[in-house]
């Protein structure tokens, strides 16, 4: 077992605080709608949730609770059963009344919902497809990354596979299907096999971060059960690099 210390809840409490998200120009776009959920594409640099710090007031929730910046309409009761990553692009799905949100939930949680990302690379991967497993664990003197760790991790499980090379220099455009759900798993994952994902700026190489101008990762498809029908949906968002 392990405990935490009070240097190591200083650290987390000075960080948390201290961290303002840069102003997120880009724009929540709808790619479907009806009475019970809404299917979006989150931009890059855009928090799911509003932060802590009242400085991190812009979100993804906050712009649908309150019509912000391009949206139609405002979505009072909007609900997100899942989050992306502050970098992180792509699909995101949100309830739009206590009984969807619940349905999408209790989903998330049996892990029937599958979800596939999209990412370019450091380096040109040995394998057309394979596995990552490596287990995760919080990171407390670094706090908010995490640590591959064989002994207090908890199981990570990645499957990849390769959908482009490129050169001049070598990258490698990569799908994912994460099999876990662990915190920053594709990002340690890939840092972990020596690619790491381009733009990340917490799991990086000497030159990966200042190899693209964003965290190269995207959400680009999802499949679930529609919470009001039963119909199972798949939905698709193309990657912008």
């Amino acid at each position: 077992m392990t405990h935490s210390t009070p240097e190591s809840n200083l650290i987390d409490h000075i960080v948390i605080d201290d961290f303002v998200a840069p102003k997120c120009a880009g724009f929540i776009e709808i790619l479907y709608q009806d009475d019970d959920i809404l299917l979006i594409n989150k931009p890059s640099g855009l928090l799911s949730l509003s932060g802590k710090n009242p400085l991190n007031w812009d979100s993804v929730h906050y712009r649908l609770v309150h019509g912000q910046k391009g949206l139609t309409a405002a979505f009072a009761e909007a609900k997100l059963p899942h989050r992306l990553d502050l970098g992180t692009s792509g699909i995101m799905i949100v309830g739009l009344n206590a009984k969807a949100s619940k349905h999408l939930n209790k989903q998330f949680q049996a892990r029937t919902i599958q979800k596939r990302y999209v990412a370019m690379l450091e380096g040109s991967l040995a394998s057309n497809e394979g596995k990552i497993t490596a287990p995760i664990a919080k990171d407390k003197l670094l706090f908010p990354r995490v640590k591959i760790c064989q002994t207090t991790g908890k199981a990570a499980v990645t499957e990849y596979k390769v959908l482009e090379r490129l050169h001049s220099p070598n990258k490698t455009l990569v799908q994912f299907t994460p099999v876990t759900g662990r915190t920053h798993q594709l990002r340690i994952h890939n840092q972990f096999i020596g690619h790491p994902i381009l733009g990340c700026d917490l799991y990086k190489s000497a030159q990966s971060e200042h190899m693209a101008g964003r965290l190269q990762l995207h959400a680009s498809d999802l499949y679930f059960e529609h919470p009001a029908t039963g119909a199972q949906i798949h939905i698709n968002c193309p990657h912008p690099f």
